[in-house]
């Protein structure tokens, strides 16, 4: 990818309200996944990937304005209910999670005021449940997933320029939000870096403060960015402003969602974390699927493990790995329709060379498939 002329790359950030509720959806999924393992020994039927979030409204001001209408937060999905005649919190459950995962996320938003979360999480299908109770793990669904490696510069640069904005700079710069989108074009040796960032109004006094800011983060972003690449970048920050008009780009909480966004799970960032539309794509919405037996979850995720490490085995013989799953609905998640490995090789390599590793790393992960339940039970995987 980096040799081709052009490439477009994109990241929604942690509050993003897509990214926001794909964070909800997966929390809701980790939360019961533990809650069955600890008290049934094993993760039981369920998904809560179709969080939705619907914007409210608010009157951001310098010094600090107000939410008008709280964000509106529907939290949907199946799961069992019930185990013989006990019943399962699962509803204070997967609430608290996604109060959890708010709290930690969204420094600015008052949970008592600013939300109102609704749980509709109801009883699961019987069939899809049946698959569970195999203990086979059997496939429910015909789907599948797909990952890539290495990244490239401008996936990098977007990827981490995101992370850098809402873990150090916002710490350092309070009028920072979490609501951030970056996107970055490249044509040929020019990378053009968009990045919209929410200001969080009570940090910033006047227009000429806002100013500051914005500038400050630019810096700081072109800074960054060309320590990634000798490539020459390009840095715009919040394009929509017109300070003639005193348009600005200011929030009460640095997010969106307050004044009008909408959110939905699957919307936003693929599992590696970017939307690449040069590159293999999988439309699953990797969050808030089961762990356990949804290949739209599992594959994705898989797909990427298996890229990366046949990069790491390929020690410079093999310059980028496409991966792709296939499943079959009813069989056996280790044992798939299709495993696909599509390389690109270094000047000169023979497939040969490599195929025997390529293939040991692809079975040894299949034969290994529940580690990627375990690593998403743990935290230890991002799925956006």
């Amino acid at each position: 990818m980096d040799e081709q002329k052009t490439e477009l790359v994109e990241r929604k950030g942690v509050g993003h309200p897509d990214s926001i509720a794909d964070g909800i959806a997966e929390s809701m999924s980790r939360a019961l996944s533990k809650l069955y393992m600890k008290d049934y020994g094993q993760i039981l039927h369920h998904n809560t990937d179709e969080t939705q979030i619907v914007g409210g409204q608010s009157a951001p001001a310098f010094g600090g304005g107000s939410v008008l209408e709280p964000i509106y937060m529907l939290l949907v999905g199946r799961a069992v209910t019930k185990v013989g005649n006990v019943r399962i919190p699962f509803r204070s459950v997967t609430k608290k999670a996604a109060i959890d995962f708010l709290k930690k996320t969204c420094r600015n938003l008052d949970m008592d005021e600013d939300v109102t979360i609704d749980c509709r999480i109801g009883q699961g299908s019987v069939d899809l449940r049946g698959l569970y109770d195999t203990r086979k793990h059997l496939s429910n669904d015909t789907s599948f997933g797909v990952g890539y490696a290495p990244f490239s510069e401008t996936d990098t640069i977007v990827y981490e320029t995101e992370k850098m904005i809402n873990g150090k700079w916002n710490k350092e710069i309070l009028a920072l939000g979490e609501d951030v989108k970056v996107m970055a074009a490249r044509k040929k040796d020019k990378i053009n870096v968009t990045v919209a960032t929410a200001m969080v109004d009570k940090h910033i006094s006047d227009k000429d403060n806002y100013i500051n800011v914005v500038q400050e983060l630019q810096s700081k972003v072109l800074d960054f960015a060309s320590g990634l690449t000798e490539r020459d970048v390009k840095v715009d920050v919040n394009t929509a402003d017109n300070y003639r008009k005193n348009i600005l780009y200011l929030t009460v909480t640095g997010l969106s969602m307050e004044n009008g966004d909408d959110g939905s799970v699957g919307r936003g960032n693929r599992a590696n974390g970017l939307i690449t539309p040069y590159r293999p794509m999988s439309m699953e919405a990797s969050s808030g699927k089961n762990p356990v037996t949804h290949v739209g979850k599992i594959y994705n995720l898989l797909s990427l493990q298996i890229a990366n490490e046949v990069i790491k085995v390929g020690k410079g013989d093999i310059k980028e790995a496409h991966v792709r799953i296939l499943s079959q609905i009813g069989h056996p998640i280790d044992r798939p329709q299709l495993a696909s490995v599509q390389l690109v090789l270094a000047k000169g390599v023979r497939k040969s060379a490599v195929v025997k590793d390529v293939k040991s790393v692809t079975d040894a992960w299949l034969a290994d498939v529940e580690k990627i339940t375990k690593l998403v039970v743990d935290g230890k995987i991002d799925t956006f």
